[in-house]
């Protein structure tokens, strides 16, 4: 299942726009909150779909009824520009663990990459909701590599994928990569270049957050 929040017009069309438009993303601020704004928009969409059990809630004057989540998600982010992203699911899902996985393209001479993974940090993801958040989803073999390793190696109970731009490639490599997983798009572009940017995309979302790497 695919869903694309600019395919019904929200607040979010707002905040994609502003990380798109050259004469606002550089201010970093800014563009870090957008991100994370579209974190907390997509969280929000998440929450509607997961199973909640009736409590009960003791206030001053008595008890109150109420449906709260049954089991909290666990939100792993793909570093750097993941990390805003991050913190907008964090301000939804507050009581979520988390996990951190840095994963980058390395480009040989003839124009092919490989993905290399360098570090990851996960709770036991055994049974658990997990949603991988990574803001930029181009080819999306890196997002699918990770993904997989996490399948191979835990027992999840039910896994999303979360990105705020994505190709129509990428997207349809990781719906053949990862049938198994509910994907949540804040816009969809239809060109991705041969070194692997997203067009009209906004750019390197990394450095636009955080500045230049060399």
């Amino acid at each position: 299942m695919v869903t694309i929040l600019t395919q019904r017009n929200s607040i979010a069309n707002h905040y994609i726009a502003e990380l798109r438009n050259v004469h606002v993303q550089n201010d970093r601020m800014r563009f870090r909150k957008n991100i994370e704004r579209i974190g907390e928009t997509i969280a929000y969409k998440i929450s509607e779909t997961l199973t909640y059990l009736p409590q009960q809630i003791e206030t001053p004057l008595g008890i109150a009824n109420t449906n709260l989540i049954d089991d909290q998600p666990v939100i792993i982010s793909i570093m750097r520009a993941g990390l805003p992203f991050h913190q907008g699911f964090l301000n939804i899902f507050d009581q979520a663990d988390s996990g951190f996985i840095a994963a980058y393209r390395h480009t040989k001479k003839s124009g092919e990459f490989e993905i290399h993974k360098k570090y990851e940090s996960v709770p036991n993801l055994d049974t658990k909701i997990v949603i991988i958040v990574d803001p930029m989803l181009a080819t999306g073999k890196s997002l699918a590599m990770c993904c997989q390793d996490l399948l191979i190696n835990y027992n999840i109970k039910e896994l999303h994928v979360a990105a705020i731009i994505a190709s129509e490639e990428g997207l349809s490599y990781v719906k053949e990569a990862l049938p198994e997983a509910i994907i949540w798009i804040g816009d969809l572009d239809k060109e991705l270049t041969n070194k692997a940017y997203i067009v009209p995309g906004l750019g390197d979302a990394g450095d636009l957050a955080y500045g230049k790497k060399y």
